[in-house]
């Protein structure tokens, strides 16, 4: 009984010191403000979308530049009724809906009968290269991240609102 009493304590005390050294180790970054992002729906600030995509959708950069070499993460808010016609990205492309629900398709032609809902909380991901084409029915939010530079490829170069000037 005595030796197993020892052991439990010397158990015990090595699982306080580890601890204390974890807690040691991580108080300078929870005191640190610089070492992390904590962003509050509030705190967003919706700006035009990029001209890339068509115009009536607004975008807000949560993380990082998606113009730059990088991770990056940016919550795109889309009207009602609006499509995004066939593209591709120059990387992969993670996809989470925050608000409603967002419909996306896989091909190089818009066809509605292809598309299918991704709800709220739900997850997709388009990997480099992938055509797909995206709609929505009623307003919604989806959050975008990914290694940047960020850029969309139409297929049909027409299908371009940066051409449509």
């Amino acid at each position: 009984m005595k030796t197993i009493n020892k052991t439990a304590v010397l158990i015990l005390l090595s699982i306080f010191s580890l601890s204390t050294q974890v807690r040691s180790q991580m108080e300078p970054m929870m005191q640190n403000p610089s070492d992390h992002i904590m962003v509050m729906p509030n705190d967003i600030k919706w700006v035009d979308a990029p001209p890339s995509l068509p115009p009536g959708a607004k975008a807000a950069v949560i993380e990082g530049d998606p113009k730059s070499t990088g991770l990056f993460t940016m919550r795109i808010k889309l009207p009602a009724n609006y499509m995004i016609m066939p593209h591709s990205h120059p990387a992969d492309e993670h996809i989470t809906v925050i608000e409603g629900s967002f419909y996306m398709g896989l091909g190089e032609k818009f066809d509605e009968k292809k598309v299918k809902e991704i709800p709220l909380g739900g997850f997709a991901v388009m990997n480099k290269g992938t055509h797909h084409f995206a709609m929505t029915k009623k307003e919604c939010i989806i959050q975008l991240h990914g290694m940047g530079p960020w850029g969309i490829i139409y297929v049909n170069t027409a299908d371009d609102p940066r051409n449509k000037k």
